[in-house]
């Protein structure tokens, strides 16, 4: 079924059968629902490997971002992790007070905050180095089983980003 927009009028689902559309109601039919929770799953399956790194899942996406490329602003970086300042201002803070990051404002645009990694920010990339091998371990398919899956929730995000769903 394709959502309504602005410049799309409701669907008409007087057709369906009421009984096809309250199964169609049931959780276990809905996608959002089966996303929600496998991310539910996974995100605890990360717990006990950050703990020691004293990241959270968040702060371990941040940081995944920063060892990539450091400096970023914090728009770029919401914009890799899908998070608005409101949310990821907070988390930046807490991985500034870890000794992690530091965030300065730009000297050309006062407005912008540039977020950077420390001596420190850096070390712990070394100590993260086990994280990917050790969840690949801990999940219940093979690498290539979770590969597909990985490629098929990109493609997915991928069309909602460009459908505009997001």
């Amino acid at each position: 079924m394709t959502r309504k927009t602005e410049s799309q009028p409701a669907i008409d689902t007087s057709a369906i059968p009421k009984d096809v559309a309250r199964q169609m109601l049931r959780l276990d039919n809905q996608l959002c629902f089966a996303l929600y929770a496998a991310t539910g799953l996974v995100t605890r399956a990360y717990r006990p490997l950050l703990e020691p790194l004293g990241l959270t899942y968040p702060q371990y996406l941040a940081m995944l971002v920063l060892w990539e490329q450091a400096p970023r602003t914090v728009s770029e970086l919401g914009e890799a992790l899908g998070l608005d300042s409101g949310t990821l201002t907070p988390l930046l803070k807490r991985l500034e007070q870890a000794g992690y990051v530091t965030r300065t404002r730009d000297p050309a645009d006062e407005r912008r905050v540039q977020v950077g990694l420390t001596e420190a920010g850096d070390t712990l990339r070394e100590r993260a180095l086990q994280v990917p091998a050790a969840m690949s371990c801990a999940l219940p398919m093979p690498a290539s089983e979770l590969g597909e899956l990985k490629a098929t929730l990109q493609e997915f995000a991928r069309r909602m980003r460009a459908d505009g769903a997001a």
